[in-house]
């Protein structure tokens, strides 16, 4: 049995949305933030040190961070679903995305976040945030012209990896400057694997 340590309104749910895809068998152990600062519980750190969600227990190991459990389920469990062939190009841009997802696209949107909670005192970060932001975005809104899906012609795990980017600019109102991106996040929220990892998963600010 695979089980997500899930913590509401976070990264673990693209996770339970990769298990309904592959429908395949899980458990969920739920984990609430505090309603004040917004941190992960205690309760995480049980479970692995660095107190972060998602934590995938599977197969006898503990597994962390999106990308690589993502990458971990589909080569371990997927059957050659949701992933393009080995030796292809495709693969290749596939793993790209993986590896984006959190390594560059995600620290200006995150700092975009924080910032915007210091009020004035923040406001000299403003522009040079603005500026990542629109050009991790305008690279996204590119890829996604003309298109459905970031990787081949159908849904792949790196479009669950950068789902979250996604749905954050929906949650910022970001989405009229970037329709291609505004469709696709439409497109893979009205899948019904998708709706299945909300209602198993709770309340979810950013669908």
């Amino acid at each position: 049995m695979i089980t997500v340590h899930h913590l509401n309104d976070s990264r673990s749910q693209r996770i339970l949305w990769l298990l309904e895809e592959l429908e395949l068998p899980y458990a969920i152990v739920h984990h609430q933030r505090d309603p004040v600062t917004r941190l992960a519980p205690p309760s995480l750190q049980a479970v692995h040190p660095l107190g972060k969600s998602p934590v995938v227990e599977m197969d006898g190991a503990t597994l962390i961070e999106s990308g690589a459990i993502i990458e971990t389920i589909l080569r371990r469990k997927g059957g050659g679903r949701l992933v393009p062939l080995p030796d292809s190009a495709e693969f290749d841009r596939h793993v790209q995305w993986l590896h984006y997802a959190e390594g560059s696209a995600m620290l200006p949107v995150m700092l975009r976040l924080y910032v915007s909670r210091l009020g004035e005192a923040g406001a000299p970060l403003h522009p040079r945030i603005e500026s990542e932001t629109a050009n991790h975005f305008g690279f996204l809104e590119a890829s996604l012209t003309g298109r459905d899906w970031l990787v081949g012609e159908d849904l792949t795990g790196a479009d669950i990896q950068m789902s979250f980017l996604g749905e954050i600019a929906k949650a910022q109102g970001m989405l009229p400057r970037y329709p291609a991106i505004a469709a696709w996040v439409a497109r893979f929220q009205a899948r019904p694997a998708y709706a299945r990892a909300l209602a198993r998963g709770g309340p979810y600010s950013f669908a």
